[in-house]
Protein backbone atom coordinates (compact mmCIF):
# COMPACT_ATOMS: atom_id res chain seq x y z
CA UNK A 1 0.00 0.00 0.00
CA UNK A 2 2.86 2.42 0.78
CA UNK A 3 5.77 3.69 -1.31
CA UNK A 4 9.31 2.48 -0.77
CA UNK A 5 10.46 6.06 -0.36
CA UNK A 6 8.63 6.27 2.99
CA UNK A 7 9.85 2.93 4.29
CA UNK A 8 11.64 4.48 7.27
CA UNK A 9 12.29 2.99 10.67
CA UNK A 10 9.61 4.75 12.70
CA UNK A 11 10.10 3.04 16.05
CA UNK A 12 11.33 5.26 18.87
CA UNK A 13 15.06 5.07 19.57
CA UNK A 14 16.44 4.21 23.00
CA UNK A 15 17.13 7.82 23.95
CA UNK A 16 13.58 8.94 23.13
CA UNK A 17 12.13 6.11 25.20
CA UNK A 18 14.42 6.97 28.11
CA UNK A 19 13.45 10.65 27.85
CA UNK A 20 9.74 9.83 28.01
CA UNK A 21 10.31 7.62 31.04
CA UNK A 22 12.26 10.30 32.91
CA UNK A 23 9.61 12.89 32.12
CA UNK A 24 6.85 10.51 33.24
CA UNK A 25 8.63 10.19 36.58
CA UNK A 26 8.31 13.94 37.08
CA UNK A 27 11.99 14.86 36.96
CA UNK A 28 12.99 18.38 35.86
CA UNK A 29 15.25 17.91 32.87
CA UNK A 30 18.03 20.34 32.06
CA UNK A 31 17.75 20.28 28.29
CA UNK A 32 21.12 21.05 26.72
CA UNK A 33 19.70 20.19 23.30
CA UNK A 34 17.16 23.05 23.37
CA UNK A 35 17.08 24.69 19.94
CA UNK A 36 13.63 26.33 19.85
CA UNK A 37 14.41 30.05 20.25
CA UNK A 38 10.83 30.87 21.24
CA UNK A 39 11.20 28.78 24.42
CA UNK A 40 14.55 29.82 25.87
CA UNK A 41 13.59 33.12 27.49
CA UNK A 42 14.25 35.62 24.69
CA UNK A 43 12.38 38.93 24.54
CA UNK A 44 10.37 39.55 21.36
CA UNK A 45 8.58 42.71 20.26
CA UNK A 46 5.21 40.97 20.30
CA UNK A 47 3.26 44.11 19.38
CA UNK A 48 5.31 44.73 16.23
CA UNK A 49 5.16 41.06 15.20
CA UNK A 50 1.41 40.67 15.67
CA UNK A 51 0.60 44.04 14.11
CA UNK A 52 2.60 43.07 11.01
CA UNK A 53 0.32 40.06 10.53
CA UNK A 54 -2.84 42.17 10.36
CA UNK A 55 -2.30 43.99 7.07
CA UNK A 56 -5.54 44.57 5.13
CA UNK A 57 -3.59 43.91 1.92
CA UNK A 58 -3.62 40.24 2.90
CA UNK A 59 -7.33 40.13 2.02
CA UNK A 60 -6.45 40.39 -1.67
CA UNK A 61 -5.36 37.25 -3.52
CA UNK A 62 -2.41 38.09 -5.74
CA UNK A 63 -0.74 34.78 -6.74
CA UNK A 64 2.92 35.41 -7.53
CA UNK A 65 5.00 32.28 -8.07
CA UNK A 66 8.22 33.79 -6.75
CA UNK A 67 6.45 35.62 -3.94
CA UNK A 68 5.04 39.13 -3.58
CA UNK A 69 7.41 41.84 -4.77
CA UNK A 70 7.35 43.70 -1.43
CA UNK A 71 8.38 40.54 0.39
CA UNK A 72 11.18 39.74 -2.05
CA UNK A 73 12.43 43.32 -1.78
CA UNK A 74 12.67 42.85 1.99
CA UNK A 75 14.86 39.77 1.47
CA UNK A 76 17.01 41.67 -1.04
CA UNK A 77 17.33 44.42 1.56
CA UNK A 78 18.62 41.90 4.09
CA UNK A 79 21.48 40.93 1.78
CA UNK A 80 22.11 44.57 0.85
CA UNK A 81 22.39 45.48 4.54
CA UNK A 82 24.90 42.68 5.13
CA UNK A 83 27.10 43.98 2.31
CA UNK A 84 26.73 47.67 3.15
CA UNK A 85 27.54 46.99 6.79
CA UNK A 86 30.76 45.21 5.92
CA UNK A 87 29.38 41.92 7.15
CA UNK A 88 30.36 40.09 3.98
CA UNK A 89 33.97 39.55 3.06
CA UNK A 90 32.76 39.81 -0.54
CA UNK A 91 30.27 42.63 -1.08
CA UNK A 92 29.13 41.58 -4.55
CA UNK A 93 25.78 40.12 -3.45
CA UNK A 94 23.33 41.27 -6.08
CA UNK A 95 19.98 42.41 -4.73
CA UNK A 96 18.05 41.49 -7.88
CA UNK A 97 14.64 40.48 -6.56
CA UNK A 98 14.05 38.30 -9.61
CA UNK A 99 16.67 35.87 -8.28
CA UNK A 100 14.67 35.34 -5.07
CA UNK A 101 11.95 32.72 -4.67
CA UNK A 102 10.03 32.57 -1.40
CA UNK A 103 9.19 29.23 0.23
CA UNK A 104 7.56 28.25 3.48
CA UNK A 105 10.74 26.60 4.80
CA UNK A 106 14.28 25.70 3.82
CA UNK A 107 13.01 22.11 3.62
CA UNK A 108 10.63 23.18 0.87
CA UNK A 109 13.47 25.08 -0.74
CA UNK A 110 15.60 21.94 -0.76
CA UNK A 111 12.71 20.05 -2.35
CA UNK A 112 12.43 22.62 -5.16
CA UNK A 113 16.16 22.50 -5.86
CA UNK A 114 16.36 18.69 -5.66
CA UNK A 115 13.51 18.46 -8.17
CA UNK A 116 15.16 21.02 -10.42
CA UNK A 117 18.54 19.28 -10.53
CA UNK A 118 17.89 15.57 -10.15
CA UNK A 119 16.21 12.74 -11.97
CA UNK A 120 15.27 9.65 -10.00
CA UNK A 121 18.43 8.04 -8.64
CA UNK A 122 20.71 11.01 -9.27
CA UNK A 123 23.18 11.91 -6.53
CA UNK A 124 24.05 14.85 -4.31
CA UNK A 125 27.19 15.13 -2.20
CA UNK A 126 26.40 16.07 1.42
CA UNK A 127 28.65 16.83 4.40
CA UNK A 128 29.06 14.57 7.41
CA UNK A 129 28.73 15.31 10.24
CA UNK A 130 25.66 17.46 9.66
CA UNK A 131 22.02 17.87 10.64
CA UNK A 132 20.06 14.65 9.97
CA UNK A 133 17.38 16.17 7.74
CA UNK A 134 18.81 15.55 4.30
CA UNK A 135 18.09 11.83 4.22
CA UNK A 136 14.34 12.29 4.60
CA UNK A 137 14.22 15.08 2.03
CA UNK A 138 16.28 13.03 -0.42
CA UNK A 139 14.08 9.96 0.05
CA UNK A 140 10.96 11.99 -0.71
CA UNK A 141 12.56 13.34 -3.90
CA UNK A 142 14.03 9.95 -4.98
CA UNK A 143 17.56 11.34 -4.73
CA UNK A 144 20.61 9.45 -3.49
CA UNK A 145 22.89 11.14 -0.98
CA UNK A 146 26.63 10.47 -1.06
CA UNK A 147 28.52 11.72 2.01
CA UNK A 148 31.79 13.59 2.02
CA UNK A 149 33.58 14.09 5.35
CA UNK A 150 34.41 17.22 7.24
CA UNK A 151 37.76 16.57 8.89
CA UNK A 152 39.04 18.14 12.09
CA UNK A 153 42.59 19.44 12.51
CA UNK A 154 42.62 22.52 14.75
CA UNK A 155 39.37 23.39 12.99
CA UNK A 156 36.95 21.81 10.54
CA UNK A 157 37.78 21.52 6.86
CA UNK A 158 36.16 20.15 3.71
CA UNK A 159 37.88 16.98 2.49
CA UNK A 160 38.34 17.66 -1.23
CA UNK A 161 40.14 14.38 -2.01
CA UNK A 162 37.03 12.60 -0.70
CA UNK A 163 34.83 14.79 -2.90
CA UNK A 164 36.86 13.74 -5.94
CA UNK A 165 36.43 10.08 -5.01
CA UNK A 166 32.69 10.47 -4.39
CA UNK A 167 31.69 12.22 -7.62
CA UNK A 168 30.17 10.10 -10.39
CA UNK A 169 28.41 10.70 -13.70
CA UNK A 170 25.13 10.83 -11.74
CA UNK A 171 26.27 13.56 -9.32
CA UNK A 172 24.29 16.78 -9.74
CA UNK A 173 25.43 19.02 -6.92
CA UNK A 174 27.26 19.61 -3.64
CA UNK A 175 25.47 20.62 -0.45
CA UNK A 176 27.31 22.88 1.99
CA UNK A 177 25.98 24.12 5.33
CA UNK A 178 27.48 27.55 6.08
CA UNK A 179 28.06 27.40 9.03
CA UNK A 180 27.60 23.71 9.52
CA UNK A 181 25.21 22.35 12.10
CA UNK A 182 26.51 21.06 14.51
CA UNK A 183 30.24 21.70 13.89
CA UNK A 184 29.81 25.48 13.64
CA UNK A 185 32.33 25.66 10.79
CA UNK A 186 32.09 28.08 7.89
CA UNK A 187 33.26 27.39 4.35
CA UNK A 188 36.41 29.48 4.22
CA UNK A 189 37.28 31.71 1.26
CA UNK A 190 39.93 29.30 -0.02
CA UNK A 191 37.51 26.40 0.31
CA UNK A 192 34.86 28.31 -1.62
CA UNK A 193 37.32 28.84 -4.48
CA UNK A 194 38.27 25.15 -4.45
CA UNK A 195 34.61 24.15 -4.33
CA UNK A 196 33.83 26.34 -7.34
CA UNK A 197 36.73 24.82 -9.27
CA UNK A 198 35.54 21.32 -8.38
CA UNK A 199 31.96 22.07 -9.45
CA UNK A 200 33.06 23.69 -12.72
CA UNK A 201 35.20 20.68 -13.55
CA UNK A 202 32.31 18.26 -13.00
CA UNK A 203 29.37 20.40 -14.09
CA UNK A 204 27.79 20.55 -10.63
CA UNK A 205 25.66 23.07 -8.73
CA UNK A 206 26.22 24.31 -5.18
CA UNK A 207 23.36 24.16 -2.65
CA UNK A 208 24.27 26.36 0.32
CA UNK A 209 22.29 26.28 3.57
CA UNK A 210 22.93 29.58 5.39
CA UNK A 211 20.29 29.63 8.12
CA UNK A 212 22.92 30.25 10.83
CA UNK A 213 25.03 32.66 8.74
CA UNK A 214 24.53 35.70 10.98
CA UNK A 215 25.63 34.02 14.21
CA UNK A 216 29.36 34.64 13.82
CA UNK A 217 31.72 33.93 16.71
CA UNK A 218 34.94 35.00 15.00
CA UNK A 219 36.40 38.36 13.98
CA UNK A 220 36.15 37.93 10.21
CA UNK A 221 32.64 37.70 8.87
CA UNK A 222 32.36 35.12 6.09
CA UNK A 223 30.86 35.83 2.70
CA UNK A 224 27.42 34.62 1.77
CA UNK A 225 27.12 32.15 -1.09
CA UNK A 226 24.39 34.47 -2.41
CA UNK A 227 27.20 36.38 -4.11
CA UNK A 228 28.74 33.29 -5.71
CA UNK A 229 28.60 33.67 -9.48
CA UNK A 230 31.28 31.21 -10.56
CA UNK A 231 28.91 28.22 -10.65
CA UNK A 232 25.16 27.74 -10.41
CA UNK A 233 24.42 28.29 -6.72
CA UNK A 234 21.25 28.02 -4.67
CA UNK A 235 21.47 29.80 -1.30
CA UNK A 236 18.80 28.84 1.24
CA UNK A 237 17.89 30.79 4.36
CA UNK A 238 14.87 32.07 6.27
CA UNK A 239 13.30 33.63 9.35
CA UNK A 240 13.62 30.50 11.47
CA UNK A 241 17.14 31.46 12.55
CA UNK A 242 17.66 34.96 11.10
CA UNK A 243 14.84 36.43 13.21
CA UNK A 244 14.46 33.43 15.55
CA UNK A 245 10.86 32.99 14.33
CA UNK A 246 10.55 29.35 13.24
CA UNK A 247 6.77 29.44 13.64
CA UNK A 248 6.36 32.11 10.93
CA UNK A 249 7.40 29.73 8.13
CA UNK A 250 9.24 32.06 5.79
CA UNK A 251 12.28 31.02 3.80
CA UNK A 252 13.77 31.63 0.39
CA UNK A 253 16.06 30.47 -2.38
CA UNK A 254 18.56 33.02 -3.74
CA UNK A 255 19.90 31.80 -7.09
CA UNK A 256 23.18 32.97 -8.60
CA UNK A 257 25.64 31.79 -11.21
CA UNK A 258 26.83 32.24 -14.80
CA UNK A 259 24.20 33.85 -17.08
CA UNK A 260 24.17 30.89 -19.46
CA UNK A 261 22.58 28.65 -16.78
CA UNK A 262 21.13 31.17 -14.33
CA UNK A 263 18.18 32.31 -16.43
CA UNK A 264 17.03 28.80 -17.30
CA UNK A 265 17.36 27.69 -13.68
CA UNK A 266 15.18 30.61 -12.55
CA UNK A 267 12.58 29.93 -15.24
CA UNK A 268 12.29 26.29 -14.20
CA UNK A 269 12.22 27.12 -10.48
CA UNK A 270 9.43 29.59 -11.10
CA UNK A 271 7.29 26.87 -12.66
CA UNK A 272 7.96 24.59 -9.68
CA UNK A 273 6.99 27.38 -7.28
CA UNK A 274 3.90 28.23 -9.34
CA UNK A 275 2.77 24.62 -9.06
CA UNK A 276 2.56 24.93 -5.26
CA UNK A 277 1.96 28.64 -4.53
CA UNK A 278 2.63 27.75 -0.91
CA UNK A 279 3.36 31.16 0.63
CA UNK A 280 0.34 32.78 2.31
CA UNK A 281 -0.40 36.48 1.91
CA UNK A 282 -0.39 37.64 5.58
CA UNK A 283 3.11 36.34 6.20
CA UNK A 284 4.43 37.85 2.96
CA UNK A 285 3.08 41.31 3.80
CA UNK A 286 4.54 40.94 7.30
CA UNK A 287 7.98 39.92 6.07
CA UNK A 288 9.61 43.39 6.09
CA UNK A 289 8.65 43.89 9.75
CA UNK A 290 9.60 40.33 10.70
CA UNK A 291 13.04 40.69 9.12
CA UNK A 292 13.49 43.94 11.04
CA UNK A 293 13.09 41.93 14.26
CA UNK A 294 16.42 40.22 13.58
CA UNK A 295 18.43 43.09 15.00
CA UNK A 296 17.17 42.78 18.56
CA UNK A 297 16.87 39.01 18.74
CA UNK A 298 20.26 38.32 17.16
CA UNK A 299 21.93 40.50 19.79
CA UNK A 300 20.25 38.44 22.51
CA UNK A 301 21.13 35.12 20.93
CA UNK A 302 24.76 36.00 20.27
CA UNK A 303 25.13 37.19 23.86
CA UNK A 304 23.54 33.94 25.07
CA UNK A 305 25.78 31.78 22.88
CA UNK A 306 28.95 33.61 23.92
CA UNK A 307 28.03 33.52 27.61
CA UNK A 308 27.27 29.80 27.56
CA UNK A 309 30.38 29.05 25.51
CA UNK A 310 32.53 30.94 28.02
CA UNK A 311 30.91 29.01 30.89
CA UNK A 312 31.45 25.73 29.08
CA UNK A 313 35.15 26.50 28.61
CA UNK A 314 35.49 27.61 32.24
CA UNK A 315 34.10 24.35 33.56
CA UNK A 316 36.02 22.19 31.11
CA UNK A 317 39.28 23.90 32.14
CA UNK A 318 39.25 21.88 35.39
CA UNK A 319 39.75 18.58 33.53
CA UNK A 320 41.77 17.13 30.66
CA UNK A 321 39.61 14.25 29.44
CA UNK A 322 37.19 16.26 27.29
CA UNK A 323 37.96 18.70 24.48
CA UNK A 324 35.61 21.35 23.16
CA UNK A 325 36.13 21.49 19.40
CA UNK A 326 36.55 24.77 17.54
CA UNK A 327 33.30 26.57 16.75
CA UNK A 328 33.12 29.58 14.40
CA UNK A 329 29.39 30.25 14.33
CA UNK A 330 25.89 28.93 14.95
CA UNK A 331 24.24 27.72 18.15
CA UNK A 332 25.99 24.42 18.91
CA UNK A 333 29.18 23.03 20.41
CA UNK A 334 30.80 19.64 19.93
CA UNK A 335 32.65 17.85 22.73
CA UNK A 336 35.17 15.12 22.03
CA UNK A 337 35.32 12.66 24.91
CA UNK A 338 37.16 9.41 25.72
CA UNK A 339 35.38 6.36 24.31
CA UNK A 340 34.48 4.25 27.33
CA UNK A 341 31.11 3.11 25.98
CA UNK A 342 28.76 4.16 23.20
CA UNK A 343 27.72 7.80 23.12
CA UNK A 344 24.09 6.73 23.33
CA UNK A 345 24.71 4.67 26.48
CA UNK A 346 26.48 7.64 28.05
CA UNK A 347 23.75 10.18 27.33
CA UNK A 348 21.01 7.81 28.48
CA UNK A 349 22.81 7.28 31.78
CA UNK A 350 23.34 11.02 32.10
CA UNK A 351 19.62 11.57 31.48
CA UNK A 352 18.51 8.96 34.01
CA UNK A 353 21.03 9.73 36.73
CA UNK A 354 21.49 13.50 36.41
CA UNK A 355 18.39 14.64 34.48
CA UNK A 356 20.54 16.30 31.81
CA UNK A 357 19.82 15.85 28.11
CA UNK A 358 22.64 15.99 25.51
CA UNK A 359 22.71 14.59 21.98
CA UNK A 360 25.04 11.71 21.11
CA UNK A 361 27.28 12.36 18.13
CA UNK A 362 25.72 9.65 15.97
CA UNK A 363 22.53 11.75 15.71
CA UNK A 364 24.61 14.00 13.46
CA UNK A 365 26.47 11.22 11.66
CA UNK A 366 29.78 11.55 13.43
CA UNK A 367 31.92 8.69 12.15
CA UNK A 368 32.55 7.08 15.54
CA UNK A 369 31.71 7.25 19.23
CA UNK A 370 33.41 9.88 21.35
CA UNK A 371 31.35 12.95 20.41
CA UNK A 372 28.59 14.84 22.21
CA UNK A 373 26.57 17.75 20.79
CA UNK A 374 24.96 20.45 22.90
CA UNK A 375 23.03 23.61 22.19
CA UNK A 376 24.41 26.96 23.33
CA UNK A 377 21.05 28.78 23.63
CA UNK A 378 19.41 27.25 26.76
CA UNK A 379 18.84 29.69 29.67
CA UNK A 380 22.20 30.58 31.22
CA UNK A 381 21.46 29.13 34.65
CA UNK A 382 20.18 25.83 33.25
CA UNK A 383 23.17 25.53 30.94
CA UNK A 384 25.70 26.17 33.71
CA UNK A 385 24.06 23.66 36.05
CA UNK A 386 23.76 21.05 33.32
CA UNK A 387 27.43 21.32 32.41
CA UNK A 388 28.36 21.18 36.12
CA UNK A 389 26.55 17.84 36.44
CA UNK A 390 28.21 16.46 33.32
CA UNK A 391 31.69 17.48 34.48
CA UNK A 392 31.11 16.19 38.00
CA UNK A 393 29.88 12.78 36.87
CA UNK A 394 32.11 11.99 33.93
CA UNK A 395 35.04 14.39 33.71
CA UNK A 396 36.24 15.06 37.25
Amino acid sequence: MFSERTNWRLAQNRLTRALEQVRANGAKILDLTASNPTRVGLEYDSRAILTALSSEQALDYDPQAKGLLAARRAVAGYYRDRSAGGRDVASNVSTDVERIILTTSTSEGYSYVFRLLCNTGDELLVPKPSYPLFEFLADLQDVKLVPYPLIYDHGWQMDFPSLEKAVTERTRGVVVVHPNNPTGSYVQAGEMASLNAFCRAHGLAVIADEVFLDYVLQDQRPASFAGNRDVLTFTLSGLSKISALPQMKVAWIMTSGPPEVLDEALDRLEVIADTYLSMNAPIQWALPALLEQRHGVQRQLLERVKTNLTELDRQLASQKACQRLCVEGGWYAVLRIPVMRSDEDLVIELLREESVLIHPGHFYDFPSDGYLVLSLIPPIEDFAEGIRRVVKRYLS
